[in-house]
Parts: structure tokens; C-alpha cells; sequence
């Protein structure tokens, strides 16, 4: 998901627009030199951030599922993201870790990073994040469980309501053993602080 998106003109004009309206309405001038591109250029960020619309999760999981006899947990941590509130369109970032234990099939690892992205790209929570990611993997690898661990800083809490600068979220989501096996959710647990 890092590759850059080509931009279609009438798209980013027809958002453009309405970025140079709220400029006006704030109270700004979108014609003063520090903002006559702004419009312009918040648009193409906004479909930067939002490409997860434009891209088919499930296509991304089942270009790269082999075979694999073995391993009975494989943990991807520390997966980045960086996503937009849903509620306040403010930012949302943290980091995903997953788990999972196979049932003759593994997915390629770089897949993880990219469905945790597809998801991130879009207008979102981070309880409906934790779980799409969960359940895509759970669809579309064959496995015995899935566990996903997020955690993430709201900018919607930090910058303003609540204003709490040290506060994070944490959100789980698992199915199949994980969900059977309390002990095997803190296996999951403690590897992740090693």
C-alpha cells in the first residue's frame, strides 16, 4: 500500500472544491500564498489516506498463501499503521501484531503489513480495524486461530475533547483456538514482549 496512487484530476478538484469551502467557512482565505495550493494538496492526501477503499483485501491475502507443514504460532509484531477517526477524521496510529497457527497453508509475511494497511486507509475505528483484519485472515488462510493485538494513540483525544496526552487503546480481537484457549491468548501475550 506505500506505492504511490495516481490521481484522477476531476476527483481531486471535485475535493479540492470543498477543502477551499471550509477554508472559507473556518474563516481563512483559500486565496492567501500559504493556502492558494492547500485545497489542492489536502486532496490528494485524502485520497492517499483513503486508498483502502480502492483496493480488495482478500485479493491482497490470496496472492501469497503456500505451503507450510509446521510452526504451531506465527507472530508478525509491530506492524505500523497510521489511519483517519471515523468519528473526528483526525488521526489514529499505532502499531498491529498478529498471530496465528497454520493448518497447512502460510501467508507471505509482507501480506500482514498490507492488509493491515488496506484496512487503516480508510475512514475508521480501531475495534472494527482489529477485527477486519482478524476475520479476513481467518477467511481467507486456512488455520486453527487468528489473534490480533492493536494499540494506538487518538489524535481526536490528544488534540482536542479530553485532551489526554499519554492515553492509548488497546484491542484484541481472535477466533479458533485462540478463542477455545486462554492459555494459548497468553502464550500470544508474552511473546509479544520478547
Amino acid at each position: 500500500m506505500a506505492r504511490k496512487e495516481h490521481h484522477d484530476p476531476e476527483l481531486v478538484e471535485q475535493i479540492a472544491y470543498h477543502y477551499r469551502e471550509i477554508l472559507k467557512l473556518i474563516g481563512e482565505d483559500p486565496e492567501r500564498e500559504g493556502l492558494v495550493k492547500t485545497p489542492v494538496r489536502a486532496a490528494k492526501a485524502m485520497i492517499d489516506i483513503t486508498q483502502g477503499y480502492r483496493i480488495d483485501p482478500m485479493q491482497i491475502a490470496t496472492q501469497a498463501i503456500f505451503e507450510h507443514a509446521g510452526s504451531q504460532m506465527v507472530i508478525v509484531k509491530d506492524i505500523e499503521f497510521y489511519s483517519m477517526c471515523e468519528h473526528h477524521i483526525l488521526p489514529f496510529f499505532g502499531k498491529v501484531s498478529i498471530g496465528y497457527i497454520p493448518k497447512g497453508k502460510m501467508i507471505g509475511l509482507s501480506k500482514l503489513a498490507r492488509i493491515v494497511d488496506n484496512f487503516a486507509r480508510r475512514l475508521q475505528v480501531q475495534e472494527r480495524l482489529t477485527a477486519e483484519v482478524c476475520k479476513l485472515l481467518d477467511e481467507a488462510l486456512p488455520n486453527d486461530g487468528v489473534i490480533v493485538a492493536c494499540t494506538a494513540e487518538h489524535l481526536c483525544m490528544k488534540m482536542r475533547g479530553v485532551e489526554k496526552q499519554d492515553s492509548s487503546t488497546t484491542t484484541f480481537d481472535y477466533c479458533g483456538r485462540f478463542a477455545e484457549d486462554a492459555s494459548l491468548r497468553a502464550e500470544f501475550m508474552t511473546l509479544l514482549k520478547q
